[in-house]
Formats: C-alpha cells, structure tokens, sequence
C-alpha cells in the first residue's frame, strides 16, 4: 500500500464488518497524548474513569458504532509480571473499553512463549489487512507509526497469533494486577 493511500483507524474500522482484534505486546508505552493522565496515575493511584475527559469520546464513540453495526471488537493484551505501572494504569481504564463494547483479555507473557508472535503490535481488520503500530524503543510512536499488510501469510500469521493468545487469556474481569 503507498503511503498516499494510507487508510485512517476511523476508516478501517468504518470498512470493517464483523471482526477487529487487536494485539498490545508492550509492557510500557510513551505516547504523548497518555502522558499527564498517566504520570497523575502514578503519583496519586488515582484514575478519572469519565467517558468524556481526553481522547475517550472519539474512540469510545468509533467502538460503539461498530459494535453496534455488529463488528466483534477483541482486544489481547501480553503483559509480564510482576506489571509495570503502566499495565496497571492501562487495566485501570479498561472498563470504559468494556463499557463500549470491546471484549479485553490478559496473558501473562511466560504463558506466550511457544507462540508464533509478529514484531509489533497489530490491529486485523476482517482477516483481510493488517495495521502494525510501530513505536520506537522508549515507547513512543515510530516514524512511521503504521505499517499495513493485505499479505495472505501475514494475515495468517497474525490471526493465527490472536487466537492463540485469546484462547489462553483471561477475561479482565479476572485478571488481578
């Protein structure tokens, strides 16, 4: 795909008709826009769950709509542990991901080692394109951030990736941190 035709979330996810999952295999990431949230959950423990504070409207908003046009939203998430800080602030809000619909999961990582994982985080839109996340080390987004694939072996890969950590995950609601 060029770079000139790159789809945006909001795009795929609006293409999309039954099925979005979505792959998180990071122990900590440094996104701008989590920052000041984040390092006030670290300082206080405390985390505002208001639906409309931040970038939630907008994305709780796009899960709804699918959701309600029937998609399965399905997000897994590999973690070690003990977790970090951020796997704890991120389990902390996953209740507005709930809230709207999306289906959330937990792995702790040493029961992923006999999976085939690819090397970045992904979304998979339909079993039929990939949208990698790239971030950078430090956790921050890479330049490019997204990479795509309609390749058939890299779709398989990442389906078969997903529902193999989806089968052996635990439902958030079960999954103390």
């Amino acid at each position: 795909m060029s770079r000139n035709n790159v789809p945006s979330f909001a795009d795929l996810l609006a293409g999309t008709r039954y099925s979005a999952v979505h792959l998180e295999m990071r122990d900590m990431y440094s996104v701008a826009d989590e920052a000041e949230e984040f390092e006030h959950f670290k300082r206080t423990g405390i985390l505002e769950l208001d639906p409309t504070a931040r970038w939630w409207p907008g994305w709780l908003g796009m899960v709804r709509e699918a959701v309600g046009r029937g998609v399965v939203m399905r997000r897994a998430r590999i973690v070690s542990e003990p977790v970090t800080d951020y796997i704890r602030w991120e389990h902390a809000s996953t209740p507005l991901n709930l809230g709207a619909g999306e289906l959330v999961r937990w792995l702790p990582r040493r029961q992923a080692v006999d999976i085939a994982l690819p090397g970045a985080d992904f979304w998979l839109f339909d079993g039929r394109i990939v949208q990698f996340n790239i971030f950078t080390g430090e956790g921050e987004w890479a330049s490019p951030p997204k990479e795509f694939s309609h390749d058939p072996a890299v779709v398989a890969l990442c389906a078969s990736a997903f529902e193999t950590v989806w089968e052996r995950a635990v439902d958030h609601e079960k999954y103390a941190v």
